[in-house]
C-alpha cells in the first residue's frame, strides 16, 4: 500500500483575529467557497467582540470547527459552547508565565495542549494539560535565532504528545525579520508573500505533525486554500 502522509492528519483554512486579519471577510469567502470545516484563532477579541464573531459564525455555513485557539479569558461555559456547537476536538493554550489563564479551565484538561511561544514550555503545566500544540514557525524561528531554546523544546517534545499544529510561514533570508517586545528576533510571520514560506516544514520528522493542522494566517480564504493546497502536494510523501 502506497504510503499518504495524509491518511490521519488534514490540514484547516482559519479565522484568524490579528490586527490585520479581518475576520468578517474571513467570514464572508468561507461562505463563498462553501467552506464547512475551518480551525478558529479568536486569539486578539475580546469576549464582547468574540459574541459578535460567534453570532456570524451561526449564520455562516461552518457547521464543525476542529481546532480553536483559545484566548486567555475565555471561560468554562465558551469551551463547552465550541464543543457542543462545532464539535471542536482540541485547543490550544499559551503558557501561563505570558498569558495567565483567567478561568479554571483544567474540566478541559485532556483536550487542551501548551503552544510553543516565545519563553519555551514550562514542564509542569505541560504535566497538566493534555500535551503540546506545535507552532512548527516559531519552532523554525528558534532554531534559526535562538538555539538554546530550540533544543529545549526538542528535548521536551520527546517527552509530551503533540495533539496539534499550527502553520504559518519563515521569512527566506531573515527578510522581513521584526524585533518583538521582549527585544527578539522574529522571522516567523502570519502573513504569506510566496508559498515557498512554508518549504522548511519539511524538515520536520513526521512524527511532529498531529492529525490537526491548522493554517495560522492572516491571508485571505482564497489564500489559504492556495496554502492548503500547496502543503498537501509538499508533504504528501513525507516521512
Amino acid at each position: 500500500m502506497k504510503y499518504n502522509f495524509f491518511s490521519n492528519r488534514k490540514i484547516f483554512v482559519s479565522i484568524t483575529t490579528t490586527k490585520n486579519s479581518n475576520w468578517r471577510e474571513k467570514i464572508r469567502e468561507i461562505n463563498k467557497f462553501k467552506i464547512e470545516e475551518i480551525a478558529l484563532f479568536p486569539t486578539c477579541l475580546p469576549e464582547e467582540e468574540r459574541k459578535a464573531l460567534y453570532g456570524q459564525l451561526e449564520k455562516s455555513i461552518v457547521k464543525n470547527i476542529p481546532v480553536v485557539h483559545l484566548r486567555s479569558d475565555m471561560n468554562p461555559a465558551e469551551v463547552a459552547y465550541l464543543k457542543k456547537k462545532y464539535k471542536t476536538k482540541v485547543f490550544n493554550i499559551h503558557t501561563e508565565a505570558e498569558y495567565p489563564l483567567k478561568h479554571n479551565l483544567l474540566k478541559y484538561r485532556k483536550v487542551i495542549y501548551v503552544e510553543n511561544v516565545f519563553r519555551g514550555f514550562d514542564e509542569d503545566m505541560l504535566k497538566k494539560y493534555a500535551g503540546i500544540c506545535l507552532d512548527f514557525a516559531h519552532l523554525e524561528n528558534d532554531r534559526l535565532v535562538n538555539e538554546e531554546r530550540f533544543f529545549k523544546i526538542v528535548r521536551e517534545i520527546e517527552k509530551f504528545n503533540i495533539g496539534m499544529n499550527h502553520l504559518s510561514g519563515i521569512k527566506k533570508g531573515g527578510q522581513g525579520s521584526r524585533i518583538n517586545e521582549a527585544g527578539e528576533t522574529r522571522i516567523d510571520n502570519h502573513f504569506l508573500k510566496n508559498l515557498s514560506e512554508m518549504d522548511y516544514l519539511k524538515s520536520y520528522p513526521s512524527r511532529y505533525f498531529s492529525s490537526f493542522l491548522a493554517i495560522e494566517l492572516a491571508n485571505s480564504i482564497k489564500d489559504q486554500i492556495e496554502v492548503r493546497d500547496y502543503l498537501y502536494k509538499l508533504l504528501r510523501n513525507h516521512k
